[in-house]
Order: C-alpha cells, then sequence, then structure tokens
C-alpha cells in the first residue's frame, strides 16, 4: 500500500526540504520530492499538513515511566501503555531506564523487559518502540545518589553486572556508572567491550577520575548538572569536564526545574551541537494529574510539575516534545538542532543512527508532525499514523 504525507517543510540529514511530499510504502519511504508552492497546494496527499514541519521521531534513552506505569513493572500492559503514550507526544522509540532495587527485583524487571523488546523487535505495534534497557544503578555515588535508595547502591561488579547482563539476554544498552568508584573503570571497559555505552552520572567525579572514566570507554554522561559534583573553580569536576570534553554526549533534562535556563544556555555554548542529547527521566507521573505514583518501589508525590521523594527531586514529568520547545525558548536553538537533540544525537550516541533520527529515502517512515510551535500534531510510526494504529489495536 502506497501513502504520501504532505507538509510546509521537512527537516532532513542534508538540510531543510521546502513543500515536501514524501510517499510511503511497505512502511518505508520511497520518495521525498521538493514540490513548487503551486503544486503542492493541488497535490493529492493521503495526509495533509499545511503549515507542518516534519521531523525524525523522537528518541528517549532515559525514561522511567509515563500514564500511571513504571517501567520496572516489565509487563505487557505496562509497556503497551507507555509506548502509547509516548507517541502521542512525537517519540518512535525508547530506553526503558531501571532504578536501584533489590538484586533480585532488577533481576526480574530486566527479564520482563528483554521479553517485552523482543516481541516488540518482531512485530508492530503502532506504539513507541522499547530499543533496549538503560540500567540506572546500583553502580552509583552515595555522595549524589538522588533517590536511589541508598542501603541498595552497589560497588561496581563485573560479577554482578553479568548477572544482570543474562538475565535481560543481553539487551543492556546503556549503564549510568560513577566513574570515581574502585572498580568502575574495569565495569566500564568490560561493559563497552559487550557494546553498553556507559554514562558517567550520579557521581562526585573529580576531572581526573571522569577522564579516567573516559579512557575506560565512557562516552556520555547522565543528565548532566543533577547528581554529579558541581563546577568549582580549583577542582572543576564531573559536571564541568563534561561541558570541556566535547566528544563526549550529554543529556539534559530541560523542564526549568532540574536545570536553570541560564544553566541551559551554558551547556549549550559550551556542547558541540551533535553532543547535545535532550531526555526527560520521566516517571509515572507523566501525563497524569498531581497526585501520590510510584518510581521503581518509592513514593513520589507530583505537585505543580515537581516530582519530589522526601525533597529530593525523583525523575520529571516532561515530554520529549516540551523539551524541544523549552530548548528552543530558553537558549534560542533552531528548531532543527532542538530536534537533533532529541533525534538524530541520541540515535548517534546509541548506534542506532542507520535505523533511527532521520527522514530518508529507503528507511522505515517514523516521522513527527509539529506545529509552528513544535506542537505534535501527529507521529507516524512505520508509516501509519500512530493514533490510528493505537485506536486499532485498543
Amino acid at each position: 500500500m502506497i501513502s504520501t504525507i504532505a507538509a510546509r517543510r521537512l527537516i532532513g540529514p542534508r538540510g531543510t526540504v521546502e513543500h515536501p511530499l514524501v510517499t510511503i510504502e511497505d512502511r518505508r519511504i520511497i520518495r521525498i520530492e521538493s514540490l513548487s508552492s503551486r503544486d503542492h497546494q493541488r497535490v493529492a496527499a493521503t495526509h495533509r499538513f499545511p503549515e507542518a514541519t516534519l521531523v525524525p521521531a523522537y528518541v528517549d534513552i532515559h525514561i522511567h515511566g509515563c500514564a500511571g506505569h513504571d517501567v520496572m513493572e516489565a509487563t505487557p500492559e505496562a509497556l503497551h501503555t507507555i509506548g502509547a503514550y509516548l507517541a502521542t507526544r512525537g517519540v518512535g522509540a525508547y530506553f526503558p531506564t531501571t532504578v536501584t532495587s533489590p538484586k533480585d527485583e532488577t533481576i526480574r524487571a530486566l527479564a520482563g523487559l528483554a521479553a517485552e523488546i523482543e516481541k516488540h523487535s518482531e512485530t508492530s505495534h503502532g506504539i513507541a518502540t522499547p530499543l533496549g534497557i538503560h540500567l540506572e544503578g546500583p553502580f552509583l555515588s552515595h555522595l549524589k545518589r538522588g533517590v536511589h535508595t541508598e542501603a541498595l547502591l552497589e560497588a561496581p561488579s563485573i560479577t554482578l553486572f553479568d548477572r544482570f547482563w543474562q538475565a535481560a539476554e543481553g539487551k543492556i544498552s546503556l549503564m549510568t556508572i560513577a566513574p570515581e568508584l574502585p572498580g568502575a573503570t574495569d565495569l566500564i571497559a568490560h561493559a563497552t567491550a559487550l557494546g553498553v555505552r556507559c554514562s558517567m552520572g550520579h557521581s562526585d567525579a573529580t576531572v581526573a577520575a571522569a577522564e579516567a572514566g573516559f579512557a575506560a570507554g565512557a562516552r556520555s554522561a547522565t543528565h548532566t548538572f543533577n547528581a554529579m559534583r558541581a563546577i568549582d573553580h580549583r577542582e572543576p569536576g564531573l559536571a564541568a569536564y563534561v561541558l570541556d570534553k566535547q566528544p563526549l554526549f550529554a543529556e539534559i533534562i530541560c523542564d526549568g526545574i532540574h536545570v536553570h535556563p541560564l544553566m541551559v544556555r551554558l551547556y549549550i555554548k559550551s556542547k558541540r551541537e551533535d553532543r547535545v542529547v535532550l531526555v526527560t527521566d520521566g516517571m509515572s507521573a507523566t501525563g497524569m494529574p498531581d497526585g501520590i505514583y510510584m518510581l521503581g518501589d518509592m513514593e513520589v508525590v507530583v505537585h505543580n510539575g515537581r516530582a519530589t521523594a522526601d525533597g529530593t527531586l525523583a525523575g520529571s514529568v516532561l515530554t520529549l516534545d516540551h523539551g524541544v520547545q523549552n530548548l528552543i525558548e530558553f537558549t534560542g536553538s533552531t528548531l532543527s538542532a532542538a530536534v537533533a537533540a532529541a533525534s538524530h544525537n541520541p540515535s548517534q550516541l546509541m548506534g542506532i543512527a542507520e535505523q533511527w533520527g532521520a527522514i530518508e529515502v529507503g528507511r522505515e517512515a517514523n516521522i513527527t508532525v509539529l506545529s509552528p510551535s513544535a506542537e505534535v500534531i501527529e507521529t507516524f510510526l512505520k508509516g501509519c499514523p500512530a493514533t490510528v494504529l493505537d485506536k486499532v489495536l485498543n
């Protein structure tokens, strides 16, 4: 079956296409044309968005849950609900993120998530696809643990990681780790050799410890500025290292709560444009009214957009589309740069850039449609409107 999408513009890997007509067959893009304004008005298109911009579907590499569900539930119902909600926010793929829990609970969740990831890789659900697991904890600093339960933190251990790896059937794609902990660099090197992306975070690392983590293979930083040693003019610490180390990818939660807009501007001025990675760190309360929700086994109070446990920030209720809008508002970034931070850049970090993060002929048609103010109008997953597919499935 052939369908077409017409819009005002398209942000592609080689620049902006004006008055695009995208032709899709069997889920893949077979043609992208730039029409004249007159021809564009007359062409018969299956889906027409006269004032909209087509961008790559977003990829969230750090998310604990949404729509009332936590990824640690690791059930078909939870993952379906999460994926369906994310699709309405322009997200095509995500990496369900764990939270520090008892070892047996982590192993149970990893096994459940692995089963769901395998299932989603074999079928088309019309919802955002879980691609791999982000292991956040237990190899974190006691000093910078955030809301992660202190008694459950573990020293970096290749033996324990391998237990997690086996339970996850090799589907751990990203791991947050504090590089200053004894044994951390050995574990970073071990995980990197398995293809895991290692991200430095929840860390009190000095510059020297951060450099040792990078030398061992770490290539990212987890929610920059949050839960890491702050910048000091004599011992710059991990946060300063992240800004200065240009090859390092760096997550940021752009909700105006986790990081002040001024610091977001400093981050944007410091980092290479292709290393900026927007994340949500979203938890189960995302998309829900104020109230009490769960992050793993912790109760989190959500009030006026702020999620806290015992007064400490506990994830967010940010959605990636609002992160894109905020980045533009806080920093003056172009739509193209902000969209790349939510699509192309995380895809590059995770080694999935051949499948995600760009609109090109030959790729699956995973496309987010944005209004002039960058609000999500529609998300096409594998060539079909996600909202339509989700209605059929339900």
